[in-house]
């Protein structure tokens, strides 16, 4: 047996041991840490550490017989290949907001039965779904015990980076002010305490960044606001002396990470309390005295991040000039070398594309890990090249690269695709409807307040008239030098909730795409920003919103099939050309010059 199966089977058999001695039938290990972060400290990475899926979403259960992996169509091929044979089956779910796992659970489980969860990496939301329907089948819940804590000996310590600050001019707002508008949407709850557990929020709350979560500059912490000041729960010898005696000065106070909950056990009535059911876990819920009012509402900070200032927008815009830099530099530098005939493998793109952003100014590290997938390594959306698997850029195809960075003044996400050798007709026609797709999401126009998951269909629905379609959303927000993945907007097929309205200010992906398993992939993605525009009936039926393109890259046009473009889209790509390279064109020089003027000539020239 493969070793790495061995051991995967092996963890299993302990897990289903501590079962055993606790009574318990099943355990749920969700993708999630008490933070509900997307990205996961090594500490939670629970269910990777059991199953051996790499994905950044799926939920594991595992029973006294079986083991189950959950997850949606973005990683069904990698699932398949990194579960096989481990004894975890794969059961394909349609988005990763489904929650078929909880209705298996319920059916696979006897009356009687026990599932345990850890608490304190279970969503309050979610707990509340879960908790209905295991009453209902008669199923008792168990979360005050951590399972993986008896199975895993050596599990990972917290993280210890450092906290620092992010200053200005791109912070451009103080402590102090973002701390007033929190309390002053807190108030008008009618709450007098708001609990923060969320990474991104406390970083943008606090103007502070870190380093604890991978791609993510952000640091572990709980943060509790009352009316007068602000306990941030943070690891010990995490913030400096210096650093410390200014949060201070703002009336934010430093407490042990692991405070957090018996600071919420210590309030007393007639405090009431705002906590987000959706951003919060169940251990923290349950820490609340009852004799204190709580309100559930969304974070405030959430809706105040997404919407960016002018300011930020602008700073904003200089990062995606500084990332397409680094993207000329790196485009110039690939294509020589493949005329060379040198060799070159998705890993060493990751390599090249990753030092040329290096160099740029405000650079900090990547948003999330280099996607480089030849042919059909870029049919999965979400693939990684390692040492021990990856392709060699040789032959005929197209050659997917989604990438980005973490600027002081912004964060970037950009997928491009490229010819190696000759393109078929097939790949031609997938690409220009792809692009076709992005083209009509970003000239749409829709009014303030629409919510976001209603535009998702602009972008589907030149695919869809051809009987195309894609598994992913369509577009997600973006924080500023935070999450490269934020809310609460999403364009996708995600239902409709108030929190998702399109408002100016929201930056967010547009990525279509068009995936032949065993063959290629397609998606091109650029990040755009919510802007007001002007129509003929300005005024008459509301404030219209329409796209900025933010993304400064060219789209290359050797793979498009002209005879599919309308001339207005046409005209729409050559002036997105025409905006590159004169954006562009004063920061680059040599080959990465020469690079760009070839590739942003007019779609009639190329």
């Amino acid at each position: 047996m493969d070793s790495r199966i061995s051991v995967q089977r092996e963890r299993i058999e302990r897990v289903r041991e501590a079962l055993a001695r606790s009574g318990a039938q099943a355990l749920l290990v969700p993708s999630a840490d008490p933070h509900l972060s997307e990205y996961l400290p090594a500490r939670w990475q629970g269910r990777q550490w059991l199953s051996g899926f790499t994905g950044s979403m799926g939920t594991l259960v595992i029973t006294l017989d079986q083991a189950t992996l959950f997850t949606d169509s973005r990683y069904w091929v990698q699932a398949e290949h990194e579960l096989a044979g481990s004894g975890v089956d794969l059961e394909r779910i349609p988005t990763g907001a489904a929650t078929h796992h909880i209705d298996w659970i319920a059916r696979t489980l006897a009356k009687g039965q026990t599932l345990m969860v850890d608490g304190q990496v279970l969503g309050l939301a979610g707990a509340q779904l879960l908790r209905a329907a295991l009453d209902k089948a008669g199923i008792t819940l168990r979360t005050d015990s951590d399972v993986l804590a008896q199975a895993w000996p050596d599990r990972p310590a917290l993280p210890a980076r450092s906290v620092y600050e992010h200053r200005a001019p791109q912070a451009v707002e103080t402590r102090a002010q973002r701390l007033a508008r929190v309390r002053e949407a807190t108030a008008s709850h009618g709450a007098t305490h708001h609990f923060v557990s969320t990474v991104d929020d406390i970083a943008w709350i606090t103007n502070l960044r870190g380093g604890d979560v991978e791609y993510n500059p952000v640091f572990l912490a709980h943060l509790l606001i009352d009316e007068a000041r602000a306990t941030l729960f943070v690891g010990a010898g995490k913030v400096d002396a210096a650093l410390t005696a200014r949060l201070n000065a703002d009336g934010i106070t430093l407490a042990d990470y692991a405070a957090a909950a018996d600071s919420l056990r210590a309030l007393r009535s007639p405090a009431t309390l705002l906590l987000d059911p959706r951003r919060i876990t169940l251990a923290f819920r349950q820490c609340v005295p009852d004799a204190v009012r709580v309100v559930e509402a969304i974070n405030p900070s959430t809706l105040f991040k997404s919407r960016k200032s002018d300011h930020e927008a602008q700073f904003v815009r200089q990062a995606m000039e500084r990332d397409g830099v680094a993207m000329c530099a790196f485009y110039a530098w690939f294509e020589q070398a493949l005329a060379a005939g040198e060799r070159i493998t998705e890993l060493t793109i990751d390599e090249h594309l990753s030092a040329e952003r290096a160099k740029q100014p405000g650079f900090i590290g990547l948003s999330f890990s280099t996607i480089a997938g030849f042919n059909a390594n870029g049919a999965l959306p979400h693939y990684r090249a390692t040492a021990a698997s990856h392709a060699l850029i040789a032959g005929d195809g197209l050659l997917l690269i989604d990438s980005g960075g973490q600027y002081v003044g912004g964060t970037t996400d950009i997928t491009r695709v490229w010819p190696i050798g000759r393109v078929s007709d097939a790949q031609r026609r997938d690409y220009t409807l792809v692009l076709k797709a992005m083209m009509g999401l970003s000239r749409a126009r829709f009014p303030r307040g629409v919510l976001s998951p209603m535009i998702d269909a602009i972008a589907r629905a030149p695919l869809w008239e051809q009987g195309l379609d894609y598994g992913h959303g369509t577009g997600h927000g973006v924080g500023y030098f935070l999450n490269v993945h934020e809310g609460p907007q999403t364009i996708s097929q995600a239902v409709p909730e108030p929190q998702m309205a399109m408002q100016p200010g929201m930056i967010t992906s547009i990525e279509p795409g068009v995936y032949r398993p065993g063959h290629w992939g397609v998606r091109i993605e650029n990040l755009a920003l919510a802007v007001p525009v002007n129509t003929p009936e300005a005024g008459a039926f509301g404030e219209m919103l329409g796209f900025e393109t933010l993304t400064l890259c060219p789209i290359d046009t050797r793979c498009i099939e002209p005879k599919l473009l309308r001339p207005d889209e046409r005209e729409w790509l050559d002036g997105y050309h025409a905006q590159v390279r004169a954006r562009l064109l004063p920061l680059v020089s040599g080959d990465a010059r020469a690079w760009l003027l070839q590739r942003t000539e007019p779609l009639a020239n190329a």
